[in-house]
Parts: C-alpha cells; sequence; structure tokens
C-alpha cells in the first residue's frame, strides 16, 4: 500500500486494488457431545465472564458515545432500507442507467493529454519551490487526492486536486473549534527568529492558515512569470481567490481564444500531522468492511490540516482525510481479490459515478436551491454504504441497477432524516441546519422523490443530433434537388404571371 510519505510523482493510469479479508470464524464445529475437556472449557468460559461481569469488565471494546450513536444510526439505516419494498425498474430504466454508466468514463485520449499538461506544471513548479522559497514550502511534496486519482471521475479529465503537504519542525498542538472538522493549530514553542516559519505565526504561537495561503499564492504567481507549458498554444492562469476556499485554483486556456477552460487544478497547501485529534482517534468503522487490520494501517497514516475558514474564524484549520478516502475507495472490496481481474469485477465505482453525475445534474438545474449541496455529499452517503454493505457479492456487475437504487435510496433517506454523519468525525452532521438550510435540505428531498417518480430523467441521455450531411459538388445536381427545383418553380410561376397581368393593366388600362 502507499503511504503518505511516498511522493506520487507521475499520475496513475492503473488501478491496481485490493483489500484485506476479515477472519471467518467456522460454521460447522465438529460435535463431542461427551467429551469432558470440553465440558471444563465451556465452565471455565462461563465462570470467567461471571468474573469479568462482577468486575465490571466486558468482552467487547468499549465505543465512544460519539461512535455508539454513529452505529446505532447505522442500523437504523439498514432497517429502513430493508423495509423498503422491492421497486420494479422497468427494462427502459436498467438500460438507461447501465449505458450511462459506460459514458461516464473517461477516454484514454483525453487522460493522456489531460495527464501530461498536469504532470509537467506539477514538477516543473516542484522544483521552483525547492530553489526559490523557504521553509514550509521548500521541502513540500505533492500528494494526489480527488476524484482523478480515485478513479472516480466522469465524462472528462478537466479538474484535478493536489495537495502541497507542507512539514512544520516544531511540535504542534490543535484547539478544536466545533465538533472536531475545524481547529486552531498553535506551535508548542516559538521557533527561533532566523526559522523562516515564524513569519506564520501570530500571537500566543498560532499558526496563520491565511498567511499560508497568501504566500501560496505569490509562490505560484511567481512561477508562472517563468514557467513555459510544453504546447505554446495553452497558458495556466491563477483565479480570482475564492472566499473560504483552502486552494489556489489555476485554469488552463487555449491562447488564440476566449473559450471556455480546458483544465482546472486545485493547488492546496496541507500541514501533515502524525498524531489524530482526540475526537477521530478511533478511526473509521470499517471493522466488518475491510477489518480491524486495515483500520490500525489506516490510524497509523498521518492526517492534514488544510486552510479552510470557519464561519465566523479567520485563522482556522479543517482537517483533511481525503488521502484516506482514496485509499478506502480504491481498496474498497470485502476480499483482496475485488477488482484486481475481470473475473472479480465489481460495481461500487459505476454506482458512485452515477450518483456524482445525478448530483452534478441536480446543481446545474437548480443552482440556487440547491447551492448548499456538494459532490462530497455523494462521496460520504458511499462510505456509509460499502460499510454497511461490505459482501463483495452484493455488489456484482450483474447488480449494476439494483445496487445504485440502493445507493440512491441512501441518500434520499439521509436526507429525509436531516441526518449524515462525517465518515470520520461522527459528531459532525453535513446535513446539519448549520451548514445545509432546512429549506434546501426539503428541495433535496422534494427533487429526489420527483427523480425516481419519473424515472431519473436526469440520467437519461439526451438523443444524437444527426450530423451533418457534407455534399460534394457533383451532389448539388443530384435528381432529388432538380425534382424539388421544380415542384417550387410549378408552384409560383403561375401566381408570379398573374401578378405581372394585374401590375400592367393598372399601369397601362386604367389610362385607356
Amino acid at each position: 500500500m502507499r503511504t503518505s510519505k511516498e511522493p506520487e510523482r507521475r499520475v496513475d493510469f492503473q488501478n491496481k486494488t485490493g483489500s484485506h479479508e476479515t477472519n471467518r470464524q467456522d460454521k460447522n464445529p465438529t460435535r463431542h457431545t461427551g467429551c469432558a475437556m470440553d465440558r471444563e472449557d465451556g465452565d471455565g468460559k462461563e465462570a470467567k465472564q461471571r468474573k469479568d461481569k462482577i468486575r465490571g469488565k466486558s468482552s467487547s471494546p468499549r465505543l465512544t458515545p460519539a461512535r455508539q450513536r454513529h452505529t446505532t444510526l447505522q442500523k437504523q439505516a439498514s432497517e429502513e432500507e430493508s423495509k423498503v419494498v422491492e421497486e420494479s425498474m422497468s427494462a427502459e430504466l436498467d438500460s438507461w442507467i447501465k449505458l450511462n454508466a459506460k459514458g461516464l468514463k473517461i477516454r484514454q485520449l483525453d487522460r493522456r493529454w489531460a495527464a501530461e499538461m498536469v504532470n509537467d506544471f506539477r514538477d516543473n513548479l516542484l522544483k521552483f519551490l525547492r530553489l526559490n522559497s523557504d521553509e514550509p514550502f521548500q521541502s513540500a511534496e505533492f500528494l494526489n487526492s480527488g476524484s482523478y486519482f480515485e478513479k472516480v471521475k466522469i465524462r472528462s479529465a478537466d479538474e484535478f486536486d493536489m495537495m502541497l503537504k507542507l512539514r512544520v519542525s516544531p511540535r504542534l498542538m490543535t484547539a478544536a473549534l466545533d465538533n472536531g472538522l475545524f481547529y486552531h493549530i498553535r506551535l508548542a514553542r516559538m521557533p527561533l527568529p532566523v526559522n523562516p516559519i515564524r513569519a506564520f505565526v501570530l500571537d500566543e504561537h498560532m499558526l496563520s492558515s491565511s498567511k499560508i495561503l497568501s504566500e501560496m499564492y505569490c509562490l505560484v504567481r511567481k512561477f508562472l512569470k517563468t514557467y513555459k507549458v510544453p504546447d505554446s498554444d495553452f497558458l495556466w492562469v491563477v483565479n480570482r481567490k475564492r472566499p473560504r476556499s483552502p486552494a489556489v485554483t489555476l485554469s488552463l486556456y487555449r491562447k488564440d481564444t476566449c473559450g471556455d477552460e480546458l483544465i482546472s487544478v486545485d493547488l492546496v497547501p496541507a500541514l501533515e500531522v502524525q498524531s489524530w485529534p482526540v475526537g477521530v482517534r478511533s478511526g473509521p468503522d470499517v471493522d466488518n468492511w475491510l477489518g480491524k487490520k486495515f483500520r490500525q494501517e489506516i490510524r497509523s497514516l498521518p492526517i492534514f490540516y488544510v486552510p479552510k475558514r470557519l464561519k465566523g474564524q479567520t485563522e482556522s484549520w479543517r482537517i483533511s482525510f481525503s488521502h484516506i478516502e482514496k485509499t478506502l475507495i480504491r481498496k474498497h472490496g470485502n476480499k483482496k481479490t475485488c477488482c484486481e481481474s475481470n473475473i472479480t469485477k465489481c460495481c461500487r465505482k459505476l454506482c458512485y459515478m452515477l450518483l456524482k453525475s445525478l448530483i452534478e445534474g441536480l446543481k446545474l438545474r437548480f443552482p440556487k436551491e440547491l447551492d448548499p449541496l456538494c459532490s462530497y455529499h455523494g462521496k460520504t452517503v458511499f462510505l456509509h454504504t460499502m460499510s454497511t454493505r461490505f459482501d463483495d457479492a452484493m455488489w456484482t456487475p450483474q447488480q449494476l441497477t439494483a445496487c445504485f437504487r440502493d445507493l440512491f435510496r441512501a441518500m434520499e433517506s439521509h436526507a429525509r432524516r436531516g441526518l449524515l454523519p462525517h465518515f470520520f468525525v461522527p459528531e459532525c452532521n453535513l446535513f446539519s441546519p448549520a451548514v445545509f438550510p432546512p429549506k434546501a435540505l426539503a428541495f433535496l428531498v422534494s427533487v429526489l422523490e420527483e427523480q425516481w417518480r419519473e424515472g431519473l430523467p436526469l440520467l437519461k441521455l439526451p438523443a444524437p443530433v444527426p450530423p451533418i450531411r457534407a455534399m460534394s459538388p457533383s451532389e448539388d445536381t443530384s435528381p432529388e434537388v432538380s425534382t424539388d427545383v421544380s415542384a417550387t418553380l410549378t408552384t409560383f410561376l403561375p401566381l408570379f404571371a398573374l401578378a405581372l397581368v394585374f401590375v400592367l393593366f393598372l399601369k397601362f388600362g386604367l389610362r385607356v
């Protein structure tokens, strides 16, 4: 498994996925009806359980209150989904869903061209930072994240997300600002005046997120003054800074036209920290899905803080799990063999891509009403669904339509209950009134119900426009064209003659 400390130097086109198997218990134990040793072992176990009960011990690991509530909510959601009557889907809708899923994949030619442009930009920017910046940017490394590198980007390779890992030497201390997603970051001790990191430190040893992001903007603009794009017909442009965005966003345009954006890149400066905050220290609930051992491997990875502003705060950092989300989506199978060959394919990613397409369509159709909705809501629903429906046999390619129906229903259920716990921070509700207004949430529920009732019209492919027939010079005098011209002349020539006679009569007849 690739760790976050290994720099990803090239855009990866091959997806080799896998996961850890959960331990299987023997379902057919041998029978020993008269064995004294078995009875003694059983008596010993019962005695130990009685002692543990007296001492207040529990055989199962103790969960935090947040994790207990999260587990209870997951069970309730599973029960609600199990109560839903199996709905028969028309063969036409089933065909539309499968056809749409095939059309969501990116063409290899488009992928290759975009990867070459982004790779060259990234490699040269890293060289520039090594030579023309101070700490922490001088020792920075890139970490690829986002839907393209998770192999779930839809339609075109036009968006790339990359985190620029920054290491700060002194020990960091975090203070939660909300329910575990946003933090203040302070240095354990003030750095020496000669340390370049001191320029980003405020009073009380607080590390400034706004200064880090502003410095990133300055460095990228300085880099673009000397950088030459491999194809001289294109150029990179730094976009205007967006409020509460943690990224420096760049766009690739063609020089000779003022056309649309071809590629968008989000560069996010991120502080790499090894220790996890208390609220998320137990890690994501993937024991039944990927196994306890895999959860421990995830917990051994560092986490990142990005300069994202919390409402009402100016110097806040948001915790980011994008690198772990990429690992979960790419190593998604309950068994190690899932998607490692054509024999063991599943439909998990296709279902997620369909949900992304639906959310994208809803955002385009109702931009004002569904402004709070974003693709991360779909990703969170997808992670929860994979965690509860963990068996690979439930995600076979033949079940694509049924699996997408269950994923769609899970999204609708979370919206109707107004509860979508963050996959890593269960205390954080992504559908809470503070971040998703009730009016917008009610509208989301209504449009989801409408989509299902009308057969998911946003997933239906539009009818192809017939191509314009290019005619050769010899075809200009074809019999069809001559016949049409003759018919036109035959129709209008008598009328023209009558009009001419009438005009002559008015001109000369009246004089007579």
